[in-house]
């Protein structure tokens, strides 16, 4: 409970710190329902804290105040969007930057890229995911290869040995992530193990939040914080001079370092790559198993279609398009895990939602965790069940949200690649069974991950 409370505070701290500096000038109240403010120099902080995650939070302003919601943070009104309908018409699919991305650089410090203009942004987020779909192409073999390796591993253990998803799916990711962001240097154990480090430490105080509230409240943990930091900026930039030296062509520094970005652009989105990439691939991992472990039907009918496609050949990137139910696995696992269940964006212009006018430079949250949890959107939508997405109108309401189609993250679309590779690799050889008792909770943080460690076994497919 600390935890969700403390990230519930510093999530909104910092975001709403960063428009602070970026737009000192913009206070003005927007007249939207919400909460009226808790507390005359905190807002609505307290209240964040009482329902223990912003999350919950949002869940609750939503259940009160409709799909258009406010709340205060100090003097300063925050508007939350909780509903599709609503979503439909302030998501612009031309904006120039992503707002995960555009939340994530906030929570780091990064400005270079978001101050420019919309020529400059447009450039330099399509050079991002140019970037990661040739980064895809380029290196689809060894992604299936470390797949492979997995889950010949998991094959060779007995039918009762309890395998831990999150252990094992996180180190599937981060190998996958650092060797096709940047290169075969990180085939090495101690570079990895050096990255996880500093990632780990730097993901945990931007994802959920400082043990005691405040980064500067406490000096040991600014200054792990900025030790990390530090060390995995130098390391980035060591590889982009590294690489850029070598004019090699066959990773995501790579292809960055073919465009105009500076030096340390290229390392802010080598980075930004790194954590989300990281974070967002495990847990779609973890969820889509850990789901999967729970219905054998699913499995068996997940399993006809990788036979009817794939036959006996491994998966490649041309088939992956025609396996529509792993599509719907994987859609289905991001929406009923909440898996990244806040956005946030600045509101550039001034602009209207229903009736109500969102002022230019308000902090919009979009809260997508309580969005795909919505029952007037998504019938019994605690069920697990990929057959919704059969239907074209809900594939269009996910779509929307940013998490497949033209508008998904670049991250998401690396993570929904190698999610593929791993359940066509896995589920044609192997047999996936939840532990009896086991009950998995979430800690919805920037990214949906279980509180614990989950487990589940496996066996051969007759």
């Amino acid at each position: 409970m600390l935890d969700f409370a403390i990230f519930a505070v510093t999530f909104v701290v910092i975001l709403v710190g960063a428009v602070l500096y970026l737009y000192p000038s913009s206070r003005r109240t927007s007249g939207i329902p919400g909460l009226n403010p808790t507390d005359e120099k905190d807002g609505n902080l307290p209240d964040l804290v009482n329902r223990g995650s912003l999350h919950d939070f949002l869940v609750s302003l939503h259940q009160d105040f409709g799909p258009v919601a406010s709340f205060w943070f100090g003097g300063r009104p925050v508007v939350s969007l909780g509903s599709v309908q609503q979503l439909q018409q302030h998501i612009n699919p031309n904006h120039s930057t992503d707002s995960f991305e555009t939340m994530l650089k906030s929570l780091l410090g990064y400005q270079s890229g978001m101050n420019g203009g919309p020529t400059e942004n447009l450039i330099r987020k399509k050079v991002y995911q140019g970037a990661i779909n040739n980064t895809l192409k380029s290196n689809f073999p060894l992604m299936l290869k470390l797949v492979e390796e997995l889950v010949e591993k998991w094959r060779s253990f007995p039918d009762a040995q309890h395998i831990p998803l999150c252990s094992h799916l996180l180190c599937l990711a981060m190998k996958t992530v650092t060797q096709l962001a940047l290169g075969e240097s990180f085939t090495d154990d101690t570079e990895v193990i050096s990255f996880r480090k500093n990632h780990d430490v730097i993901w945990s105080e931007i994802g959920k939040g400082y043990m005691d509230g405040s980064l500067e409240k406490s000096s040991s943990r600014k200054g792990r914080y900025e030790k990390a930091l530090s060390e995995m900026e130098s390391m980035l930039l060591s590889v982009v001079k590294e690489r850029k030296a070598q004019r090699k062509q066959s990773v995501f520094v790579d292809a960055l370092l073919q465009s105009s970005l500076s030096e340390r652009q290229v390392m802010e989105d080598c980075m930004v790559f790194l954590l989300a990439g990281c974070a967002i691939t495990a847990n779609l991992c973890i969820w889509a198993l850990h789901f999967l472990s729970t219905s054998e039907d699913i499995q068996d009918k997940l399993y006809q279609e990788l036979e009817e496609v794939l036959g006996s050949d491994p998966v490649s990137m041309d088939k992956i398009p025609q396996l529509k139910y792993c599509q719907h696995v994987l859609n289905e696992t991001v929406r009923t895990a909440k898996l990244t269940p806040i956005a946030a964006r600045l509101q550039e212009v001034e602009g209207k939602v229903d009736q109500h006018v969102i002022p230019k430079e308000t902090l919009v949250i979009y809260a997508l965790g309580v969005v795909l949890q919505d029952s007037d959107t998504w019938s019994i939508p605690y069920r697990f069940d990929p057959d919704r997405f059969a239907e074209e109108s809900v594939r269009k309401s996910l779509c929307l949200l940013g998490f497949s189609g033209n508008q998904t993250c670049p991250e998401l679309r690396f993570a929904y690649t190698l999610a593929t590779v791993l359940l066509s690799t896995l589920v044609r050889q192997l047999k996936l069974q939840q532990l009896k008792g086991q009950v998995v909770e979430v800690r919805s943080e920037l990214v949906s991950t279980p509180k614990d460690e989950t487990w589940v076994t496996v066996s051969g497919r007759s």
